[in-house]
């Protein structure tokens, strides 16, 4: 089983699902947004860092159709519908791209993003779109390479290397993560407790 890590250590409270993009969160606190291809894992890699089942984990892809808060003592995490999942309606699609948009283009108060890619497969065209937009809008990306424990270690390091190329992140904005085995989730979470420290001294 693996090792709690420093966020399931931690009070965590569900603040809400919203509908808008720029719905106000008080008080003011960092805000992280964990955005991903639909099935990339997301809800599980949640799960995984806060030690406790708070997002519903689904074998359909799409269950994710709000925006949903979760408030920690130093921060916010805020999940987002995944991207590029086909089986919707063409409106419902729409919504839910008009949706991860605005957070990641509109919304004021976004400090970061944490952005999951499934380390076994090229980035798709909408993962290149979203590099693209997270570029124009500057804000700090960490990347968390899901389903690790699919590959040998070195699929893993040839993978890992592949997609820091084509998507030019630097290695220490990425991490290899597994849901299953617990890989890279304490280091990550880690990561995200420094990353809102960091801000909350600015």
């Amino acid at each position: 089983m693996p090792s709690p890590t420093p966020l399931a250590r931690l009070p965590v409270i569900f603040v809400g699902s919203f509908p808008d993009p720029c719905a106000r969160l008080t008080p003011a606190l960092p805000e992280i947004a964990l955005v991903g291809r639909s099935n990339v894992g997301k809800s599980s890699l949640l799960n995984a860092l806060l030690g406790r089942r708070v997002a519903r984990v689904s074998r359909t892809p799409g269950r994710t159709g709000h925006l949903n808060v979760y408030r920690l003592p130093t921060l916010y995490l805020l999940d987002l519908p995944g991207y590029g999942w086909a089986r919707a309606s063409q409106s419902e699609r729409a919504r839910l791209a008009r949706l991860v948009r605005g957070v990641l283009t509109r919304r004021p108060t976004l400090s970061g993003v944490l952005w999951l890619l499934d380390v076994r497969h090229d980035p798709s065209r909408d993962d290149l779109a979203l590099a693209e937009l997270l570029g124009e809008r500057g804000l700090p990306v960490l990347a968390a390479l899901t389903k690790a424990d699919k590959l040998t270690q070195s699929e893993r390091r040839r993978r890992t290397a592949a997609l820091a190329a084509r998507l030019a992140l630097p290695p220490d904005q990425i991490q290899l993560t597994s849901s299953t085995t617990g890989l890279g989730i304490s280091d990550l979470a880690e990561s995200l407790l420094a990353f809102a420290e960091a801000l909350a001294r600015r």
